[in-house]
């Protein structure tokens, strides 16, 4: 560590006076310092697997033109730890209105991802490829089932395996992109109740539709029908009719709710009454009462 910071410091990139705080928040694998000058952070040293930095590294340069994402300002030659941009401000909290942190996160990001090298397997980068989405969705609902437990009906998630299945109707229209693969507010950095930065990211390849419905369902807050239909409206590269959406949006807060029931259960009560309401919304869309 020490002869990480000297060496920084020779190629000027910190200053010789800078102090390292280690950040124990978050929910990277990785150990990660801010690095503060006179007080104030400057930027972000972390340290992670190999690999991990190497599919990050691809994904912060293949955007590296997005004022949301990170700049990236040095990487180790061995792929060790990364020196990038530090965003003022908070992840979680202070976020405001789920329409209008959406809106950024749409227009400032997700329209600018591009098309993905269609050889390349789908999934997580330099984790287990998946011949196709189907087999991504069929595998996250397993895990998602697992975790889940008693919490919802059986039915439920019987339903969710007809989801599945019906989802992957679409899959010969389904387009494979470079996503960030873990768009949630605790990777959103919030300033001044706007949305300014998104780090950590965990690059996959797959549909957009994706990271804006992980985005979507990633806090329980405003999880209704005119704030996903206000959001939806600014997606440039996704076309789909809306009880699709609703389909998408019911498959991945099954997901959420696996996390929450895990991560943040202190959620799990706002997020059961959106389950019901996102049900509701479902069976409607099926009975043709749209």
């Amino acid at each position: 560590m020490n002869q990480t910071i000297i060496d920084l410091q020779n190629k000027g990139l910190i200053e010789r006076q800078a102090e390292i705080k280690q950040l124990t928040s978050g929910t990277t694998d990785g150990q990660v310092y801010e690095v503060l000058e006179n007080g104030v952070p400057s930027c972000i040293l972390k340290y992670d697997h190999p690999a991990d930095i190497g599919v990050v590294e691809q994904f912060l340069k293949k955007y590296e033109d997005i004022e949301l994402l990170p700049d990236v300002y040095y990487v180790d030659p061995e792929k060790k730890f990364f020196l990038y941009e530090y965003f003022e401000g908070t992840t979680h909290v202070n976020r405001g209105i789920k329409a209008d942190w959406m809106k950024f996160l749409v227009e400032g990001l997700f329209n600018h991802y591009e098309k993905y090298d269609s050889q390349t397997s789908w999934g997580r980068l330099g984790g287990t490829p998946r011949q196709n989405w189907v087999e991504f969705n069929r595998i996250s609902l397993a895990y998602a089932y697992e975790n889940v437990g008693d919490l919802l009906p059986h039915e439920d998630y019987l339903r969710m395996i007809e989801s599945a299945e019906r989802l992957a109707e679409y899959e010969r229209q389904t387009d494979k992109y470079l996503l960030h693969g873990d768009t949630g507010v605790h990777n959103f950095v919030f300033h001044q109740n706007q949305l300014v930065g998104v780090i950590d990211p965990d690059p996959m390849a797959g549909p957009v539709i994706y990271d804006f419905t992980y985005a979507f369902c990633s806090s329980p807050d405003d999880l209704d029908m005119e704030a996903l239909l206000e959001s939806f409206a600014l997606l440039k590269n996704v076309e789909m009719d809306t009880s699709r959406l609703v389909e998408e949006v019911v498959f991945q807060l099954y997901m959420r709710i696996s996390i929450c029931k895990k991560v943040h259960p202190h959620d799990l009560e706002e997020y059961l009454k959106a389950w019901e309401y996102w049900k509701q919304k479902l069976k409607e869309y099926e009975n043709g009462f749209y």
